[in-house]
């Protein structure tokens, strides 16, 4: 025995015996509770020189078996966090309630504590047999813990440092413990965030395929955190209650356990009804929407998705309770065409290849929705409770999208982050991952995509293990491939590898289906529980004008105009001025924020209106109020705050004003 084991083992039992031990992480108490059952209780001899245990092999395999669900989620969550502490001298392991190693990812420069340490698949590391550490120490305890070299129990692990984390199921039963051991000589207590972080995913995971047959409602107080590791999520029976709870869940909504909440009616906890939040959710295309908590009246944001049918795809029951019988409720599909021949051919076909891992590339003009199908293909098939990563090829710079895409570790090149930078691609592991633009990526980084598609497995820049994917590949772009091909701007050998199925997303100009998508947008851009109505005149203007921006143009006209109204139900007048055509002339619209030519009109502001006669024109009232302004807007230089304040009103009422009587600055655009 070393001269340093001798001294451990002297430091171990003097202090068992003066139940004493301090350090300067605060972890003193649970480490020297940990010795004392491990000399009082187990009688381990802190010095023994024993083999580590290691069970059969039929029997890892039965235990393997047992925790199968977390398993397979964890195996991902593990490649993840061995890639972004490669090169730490770390391992990855995985165990089950009863401290059995399950599966091991190892560091290729700690094999030699790992031959020394028993660190296998089937070794035994609960407190009883190893001591303290890591994985044995937290299944006791709890919670998550780090272990930092003489820390250990026993002298043949100190030099290890460990940072250790519980898994829980549903129910609130311990399963597993997640641990990342190395050789480090400092406690490094981000790489226990960073396993912390890795457990909440894996219970999330495991939850949302567990009940991947029932409703499932996942919220946060931020709708953005909403799809992410910090969400909460409910499942939920047909009739509205609740299953089970995620962790996540019960801490957001201070529960202390899942017996607490289990069988209430999802009314009993929000002030909504659950075929209300169902249609919410759809209405708003599977975007949060707000919700509050009965007990305390705080607000979170929330979506419902729907039952995975046996077939893998998200379906609703055929009587869904506030549903007539027969009716179901749509799924994301189902919100991005109402009617037209094109698009529902498109959407039939999506539902086809959901279950395939079929690439897919989406064409079309700007704006026609591409991301908002990829989108929907997503959450319609059976990996919508797993990430949607897009990343927009043309918006972000060539010097980045390369780390951006593929990811870096640490100290890869100058500038790098210290702790690096997980890829894009392994942020969509287990998801979709949609490509924007995929005709502006750089011909260089072609050829490294085109060997990620074909191998699945990627390699962050500088590193050196390589992390097996499993993405669904959505594309899209407005160019024409055929010709980047021809010019030798894009990899033909690519665009077959992104091209399993292609399809062309019609123009807004050329949707059979424009009114009925015009009145749905309308109603996702209005307020919860107040629906804006847009009239007949109205919607006949909408549905003839050419839409060159498309969708995106729309949806942007439809929320400033609603932001900007005086009643819930929108008219002509309501049609900001660049917008108003000669209806007979069917000339295309103008964008949000052209500027008008000053020719266009006098120089005092006047801005005759152009729409269809009679519809648009001034009343006399009005006529005199457009004339009052027009005078308090020359004496203040056209200052808008300075006339605000003279007529004792907010800006935006004075613009909201602007806009409907037609006023204009004769030298800038129009105000809207």
């Amino acid at each position: 025995m070393s001269r340093f084991a001798v001294e451990h083992v002297k430091r171990v039992r003097s202090v068992v015996q003066d139940r004493i031990g301090t350090d300067h992480m605060g972890t003193a108490n649970r480490i020297t509770r940990s010795w004392i059952r491990c000399l009082n209780d187990y009688q381990l001899d802190p010095g023994t020189c024993a083999e580590p245990e290691v069970v059969a092999a039929i029997e890892l395999q039965e235990r393997q078996a047992r925790l199968a669900d977390v398993q397979a989620v964890a195996k991902v969550e593990m490649a993840n966090l061995y890639q972004q502490l490669a090169g730490s001298g770390y391992a990855i392991m995985l165990t089950d309630r009863e401290g059995v190693l399950l599966n091991y990812f190892g560091d290729p420069a700690f094999t030699h504590a790992a031959s020394k340490t028993g660190l296998a698949q089937g070794a035994v590391w609960s407190e009883r047999v190893q001591g303290t550490n890591g994985m044995g120490t937290c299944l006791v305890e709890r919670r998550p813990i780090t272990v930092h070299r003489d820390e250990h129990y026993l002298s043949r692990n100190i030099g290890l440092s460990c940072a250790a984390a519980p898994i829980f199921d549903h129910e609130g039963e311990l399963v597993g413990v997640l641990d990342a051991s190395g050789e480090s000589r400092l406690a490094q207590q981000h790489t226990l965030a960073l396993v912390c972080m890795s457990v909440q995913m894996i219970e999330n995971r495991v939850f949302l395929h567990q009940f991947r047959h029932d409703y499932i409602l996942r919220f946060h107080n931020r709708p953005e955190f909403v799809g992410t590791l910090h969400e909460g999520a409910i499942a939920l029976s047909i009739e509205g209650k609740v299953l089970a709870a995620s962790r996540g869940a019960l801490f957001q909504l201070g529960f202390s356990g899942p017996d607490e909440i289990a069988g209430r009616d999802i009314g009993e906890l929000f002030n909504v009804t659950f075929p209300g939040l169902v249609d919410s959710s759809v209405r708003r295309a599977f975007h949060p929407v707000p919700i509050f908590e009965v007990r305390n009246s705080a607000r979170f944001f929330a979506v419902v998705y729907q039952p995975v049918a046996s077939n893998g795809l998200r379906r609703a029951p055929r009587s869904l309770p506030g549903h007539g019988p027969g009716q179901q409720v749509p799924t994301a599909l189902d919100t991005v065409q109402f009617g037209d021949p094109v698009m529902a051919a498109h959407v039939a076909t999506a539902r086809r290849i959901a279950e395939r891992n079929v690439a897919t590339v989406l064409l079309g003009e700007t704006g026609t929705g591409k991301e908002v199908f990829a989108r929907a293909m997503h959450l319609s098939g059976p990996r919508a409770s797993r990430p949607f990563v897009a990343i927009n090829c043309a918006s972000i710079p060539e010097s980045l999208i390369e780390s951006e895409l593929f990811g870096y570790r640490s100290g890869a090149f100058t500038g790098a982050s210290k702790d690096g930078q997980r890829c894009k691609l392994l942020q969509a592991n287990g998801g979709t991952l949609f490509l924007d633009e995929i005709g502006d990526m750089p011909f260089t980084l072609q050829a490294r995509l085109l060997r990620v598609l074909e191998e699945r497995e990627v390699v962050p820049l500088g590193g050196e293990a390589p992390v097996k994917l499993d993405i669904r590949l959505v594309s899209a772009t407005h160019c024409d491939l055929a010709k980047k091909i021809a010019a030798g701007e894009f990899r033909e050998d690519l665009y077959y590898r992104l091209q399993g199925v292609t399809l062309r997303l019609p123009p807004l100009r050329e949707r059979a289906d424009r009114r009925a998508l015009i009145a749905y947008l309308a109603g996702q851009e209005s307020d919860e529980g107040s629906v804006v109505e847009l009239d007949e005149p109205l919607l006949a203007a909408l549905e003839r004008l050419r839409w060159p921006g498309n969708v995106r143009q729309l949806r942007h006209l439809l929320r400033s105009m609603i932001a900007l109204r005086e009643s819930d139900s929108l008219g002509l007048r309501d049609l900001p001025p660049e917008y108003r055509l000669d209806l007979d002339d069917a000339a295309p619209a103008l964008p949000l924020g052209s500027v008008s030519s000053p020719a266009s009109g006098p120089a005092s502001g006047a801005c005759p209106a152009s729409g269809s006669g009679a519809e648009l024109a001034l009343t006399a009232l009005e006529s005199a109020e457009r004339e009052v302004l027009l005078q308090a807007l020359e004496r203040h230089g056209w200052n808008m705050s300075g006339v605000a304040r003279e007529l004792n009103i907010s800006r935006n009422t004075l613009y909201r004003k602007l806009q409907r009587l037609n006023i204009q600055h004769p030298d800038k655009a129009l105000f809207h």
